[in-house]
């Protein structure tokens, strides 16, 4: 019993020692450190402890939000990071490690993991010295060479009496006839010029010939005002018979525009009658930029296509470039002249111009390598096993799907060519950028840095 007695004093004492160790362990481990604001998560930064734990939301471990300067360095979602430069440590984050992460570390690399990259599709490209070829593009519009357009006006009051084409669209060939035109008038001349041939045939002296010869060339220019051809003069002379009806006929082979008049109506002198159109050459009208004006020349060979007749170009040369701006759009047009043989081309259709230009060899890297920033141009360069470095590039001109590289890359080396926006969130480079910056008098914040 005594035993007993003196044991009891002592396992009171073991459990009271306990109880002390652990309350002093879980003091000592929710002990927040001084440069430590607050823990968030990466993915939830509404999230906020002043112990370090898990996300309630997601499960993810929470980052410390450190403090800087007496006030809290937020990273909008991403843990923060210091500077190397500034000779501060660069802490580790889900998913990324900095490179030489000991103080006074002099690098602007950082580490996202081969892994991490490739979670968030992350591909690479080449710095290449590549041939450069400058494209201009526009669209324009298919009109008639009005050169070859012709609209038959009557010159006679007369009834259209015949008409030998009905519709527009309908093909002509030369010398066909269009229509026939009764007019008492002509009927007049052109009994009149025979009266004049047989006054010079009777005549039996020079002199006698010489008034009938006069007249008879005045009779012609007559005719001729009136649309009558010179075949149909010489057939007159030929037969000596008078005609009552005036049959134009077309000029070349075309196409009929248009046709305003009906069989047996009355026309008066300047009626439009027909219009035929020659679309064996046909214009194109395109518009260009004004900064693109300098690259066109007259002459100059260009390729034509249309969406009617896919994977087919039209190579043909710039005929005339218009020295008028159009003060909305900026643009000037250029008159580009097609063979059209086939007729394929059609007045009011739509086509694409396009002009290539060989610019020499450059170095080159993908549109899609290169986050702006404002006022420079940023690329990621893979240094091998995840280690990413952030560059700023000077670029030219681009030319297609590429840049031309014109400062701060070599021949050779390896771009991030995707996913840059993500890598950006990934690794918050706005701190190993500032490598590249003059070191201000005072630390600035994350968000004074993406600014």
């Amino acid at each position: 019993m005594k035993l007993l007695t003196q044991k009891i004093p002592l396992l009171s004492v073991l459990v009271a020692l306990l109880f002390v160790a652990a309350s002093c362990g879980k003091s000592e481990r929710s002990r927040k450190p001084s440069n430590v604001d607050y823990y968030t998560c990466t993915m939830h930064p509404s999230v906020k402890s002043q112990t370090p734990g898990k996300c309630p939301i997601c499960s993810m471990d929470l980052v410390p939000v450190m403090r800087r300067g007496g006030k809290e360095a937020k990273s909008q979602g991403s843990p923060q990071i210091q500077d190397v430069k500034s000779g501060g440590e660069m802490k580790d984050m889900p998913g990324m490690k900095t490179a030489g992460g000991t103080k006074g570390a002099q690098t602007s690399e950082f580490i996202v993991p081969v892994e991490r990259q490739q979670q968030i599709g992350v591909t690479y490209a080449k710095v290449e010295r590549k041939p450069l070829r400058h494209t201009i593009r526009a669209v324009g519009m298919v009109v008639p060479d009005k050169g070859r357009n012709w609209q038959f006006v009557s010159r006679v009051d007369g009834y259209v009496q015949k008409l030998n084409v009905t519709a527009p669209g309908e093909i002509v060939e030369k010398d066909a006839p269009l229509m026939s035109i009764y007019s008492p008038d002509l009927l007049t001349s052109e009994r009149e010029f025979v009266e004049l041939l047989r006054m010079r045939d009777e005549a039996r002296t020079k002199d006698a010939r010489e008034t009938p010869e006069r007249l008879i060339k005045s009779a012609k220019q007559r005719l001729h005002l009136w649309n009558v051809t010179d075949a149909q003069i010489d057939e007159l002379q030929k037969t000596r018979k008078p005609q009552e009806n005036l049959t134009l006929l077309s000029p070349f082979r075309g196409i009929v525009q248009s046709v305003p008049v009906d069989q047996g109506k009355g026309v008066k002198v300047g009626d439009m009658l027909v219009e035929v159109a020659d679309l064996s050459v046909v214009w194109v009208w395109a518009e260009f930029y004004e900064n693109e004006l300098p690259m066109l020349k007259i002459g100059q060979k260009i390729d034509v296509s249309a969406k009617s007749y896919p994977g087919e170009k039209f190579e043909v040369t710039i005929s005339l470039i218009s020295p008028f701006l159009d003060p909305a759009k900026r643009t000037a047009k250029v008159r580009i002249d097609i063979p059209n043989p086939d007729f394929k081309l059609r007045p009011a259709m739509y086509v694409n111009a396009e002009l290539g230009m060989d610019m020499g060899e450059g170095l080159t890297i993908p549109v899609s390598a290169v986050m702006p920033t404002g006022t420079r141009n940023l690329v990621f360069i893979n240094k091998g096993e995840g280690k990413l470095e952030p560059r700023i590039v000077q670029l030219g001109s681009k030319y297609g799907d590429a840049y031309e590289v014109q400062g701060g890359l070599r021949e050779g080396e390896q771009v991030i060519a995707s996913a840059n926006f993500l890598i950006d969130a990934e690794s918050k480079v706005q701190q190993a950028v500032k490598d590249f910056e003059p070191s201000p008098t005072t630390t600035p914040t994350a968000e004074q840095v993406r600014q």
